[in-house]
């Protein structure tokens, strides 16, 4: 009998988390059932070594917020799209023992947004600057779609939320949400953005799947823009891990 070997998700206040649900799931298929998925819930990322050090079965690890970057010091070495992305949200245990750092966030991202995408969608805005965000932002790269980064206070090469007017809408046809506003239970919050400026011509992603649809998406509805959220974005990305894992 193979002995156990174990997945599992690094964060920060991650009982919600997707990942858990996903491959727990997945590992009831008979032939993977010796693989089985824990949450690390981490006060903070100096915690990591403890997680590395007292699970010998471990074989693989996602990372969600707060850690896609912070955990970059803890690893041997980074794929060079993670290096590129300066986050990672996927470490695989080499055969050696090493500790290597991915990004599926950009995979996952690029797939889903492909499906809605329309030729007319040439510029996007992103908000938020984290980890998430730059993995979106070498998706867009790769797709040739332009880009500029939103945040709280204008820095450079992004603009502040209070910049955003009708005028900036009308040069940005893709707007996506990289933030953590609007995740369950905190449903009522939302990016302040000047909805009213929307249109059909738009299209509003959100990386948020709990709820299924933010207010930020609700909003962006009721203006007639196409909406999706990051349900898709996930699959892929889960599946994009497990491949890693495996390879």
């Amino acid at each position: 009998m193979k002995k156990k070997q174990q997945m599992g998700l690094v964060g920060k206040n991650i009982d919600y988390s997707f990942s858990k649900a996903y491959f727990t799931t997945k590992f009831k298929e008979p032939k993977l059932a010796r693989f089985t998925y824990s949450n690390f819930d981490l006060a903070t990322i100096s915690e990591f070594p403890k997680i590395v050090k007292e699970n010998p079965n471990l074989k693989g690890l996602n990372v969600t917020i707060p850690y896609k970057e912070a955990v970059i010091p803890y690893l041997n070495q980074l794929s060079k799209k993670a290096a590129k992305i300066g986050a990672v949200n996927t470490i695989k245990f080499t055969k050696k023992g090493k500790l290597k750092g991915y990004n599926t966030d950009c995979y996952g991202f690029k797939k889903a947004l492909k499906k809605v995408l329309q030729p007319h969608h040439k510029r996007a805005l992103i908000l938020g600057t984290g980890g998430a965000s730059k993995a979106v932002a070498l998706a867009l790269n790769e797709l040739a779609i332009g880009f500029t980064f939103v945040s709280r206070e204008a820095v450079p090469l992004a603009l502040s939320y209070a910049q955003l007017d009708a005028t900036v809408f009308e040069n940005y046809s893709i707007i996506i949400n990289c933030t953590p506003l609007g995740t369950f239970p905190n449903v009522s919050e939302c990016p302040p953005l000047p909805y009213a400026a929307l249109t059909a011509n738009h299209l509003v992603f959100d990386l948020i799947y709990n709820p299924e649809e933010t207010l930020f998406l609700k909003k962006a509805k009721a203006q007639g823009a196409t909406t999706k959220n990051g349900w898709d974005m996930l699959i892929y990305q889960a599946e994009k891990a497990w491949e890693i894992w495996n390879k």
